[in-house]
């Protein structure tokens, strides 16, 4: 690899590790806030998804450049055209950030509707899936990205059982709907940056293994064995 190269893959992924991480910052602030019933961290979100949307224009400039000047091969080719790939997902994730930053700007001035559990509780499963997931951009571990796509599940169904929840209180009470739509609102929107995570996990095995398992996970063999393990260790506690 040339001198430049090396310079440029650096500063590449450099930027998109700034980049994850604001996106991340914005989701865990976002919800701390609604926890909390605290808006002092309000405006840096709005300044972050500033700072997302420049980023996102930056990466892909640097990334287009380095292919045209430098001409990358392999390994190289691949992060780059990854990185291209996950650039649009983690403005999008900044941008789902804000749109529960509206539901909470809401909620949290009027009474609270119910303890919130399964909000939080998904939003941990969301954000570890998205550091996890760039984790395995630069480490590697393709395990790990079978994982996060497995652990998806999971997330769906804490939207699920959000969901149930709050039908019962909106028939209970009219009263109720305004603040259990926004918080099914919020449950969405983690839903989907969860599902976010997933597609960078699947872009990390696409980087160090050569296969896209898009869309056909389970004719996966590697994904198969996974999911029997997990599986079997599920069975076995249920047992035990």
């Amino acid at each position: 690899m040339s001198k430049a190269l090396e310079q440029d893959m650096q500063q590449l992924r450099n930027a998109l590790r700034e980049m994850s991480e604001i996106a991340i910052s914005m989701v865990a602030d976002v919800i701390e806030g609604l926890v909390k019933r605290d808006n002092s961290k309000f405006a840096k979100i709005h300044e972050n998804e500033d700072k997302v949307n420049q980023l996102e224009m930056k990466l892909d400039d640097m990334a287009w450049k380095t292919i045209a000047l430098r001409q990358p091969m392999a390994t190289d080719l691949r992060f780059i055209i990854v990185a291209i790939k996950i650039n649009p997902l983690l403005e999008r994730i900044g941008d789902e950030a804000v749109n529960i930053l509206k539901k909470v700007e809401y909620l949290i001035t009027v009474p609270l509707l119910k303890p919130l559990i399964d909000t939080p509780r998904m939003c941990e499963k969301v954000i570890w899936a998205l550091s996890a997931s760039m984790d395995t951009i630069y480490n590697g571990d393709t395990d790990l990205a079978r994982e996060i796509c497995w652990e998806d599940r999971e997330i769906d169904e804490l939207r699920d059982q959000i969901y149930r929840e709050l039908m019962t209180y909106m028939q209970d009470s009219p009263d109720n709907i305004q603040r259990a739509l926004q918080l099914l609102f919020i449950a969405k929107s983690l839903e989907r940056i969860g599902d976010l995570a997933t597609d960078i996990a699947e872009d990390a095995i696409y980087l160090h293994q050569s296969k896209d398992i898009r869309h056909h996970a389970e004719d996966d063999e590697e994904f198969k064995k996974h999911c029997r393990k997990k599986t079997g260790s599920i069975t076995q506690q249920i047992r035990s």
